[in-house]
């Protein structure tokens, strides 16, 4: 399964502010590096994010650039960040997720 060598970039971001959108994320988190993609998903019902995120790095430097900082705070908001163990297939959430 592993045969196309690629390696996971990617953190999981949580508690991002329903006021902050994908955009402010990724430039944001592309202090840390050259992202690659940002996921956002957001509700169908209500129309706002879900409050979490997925951030995909370029290279593993932008990646350990990202989890060394801490606290990573937007409009005043402490967000939680941490290592994505497993690639995001987002194809359940397509229609509801912005992508950058």
């Amino acid at each position: 399964m592993a045969a196309s060598g690629k390696k996971v970039f990617e953190v999981f971001v949580s508690k991002v502010p329903w006021t902050v959108a994908s955009k402010e994320v990724k430039e944001y988190f592309g202090q840390f590096g050259q992202v690659k993609k940002c996921l956002l998903p957001f509700d169908k019902e209500t129309g706002f994010h879900r409050g979490f995120c997925w951030i995909g790095y370029t290279s593993e430097e932008g990646l350990q650039n990202a989890l060394q900082k801490d606290p990573h705070i937007i409009e005043g908001s402490k967000l939680q960040v941490q290592r994505n163990r497993k690639a995001f297939v987002g194809k359940r959430l397509t229609k509801e997720t912005e992508e950058s």
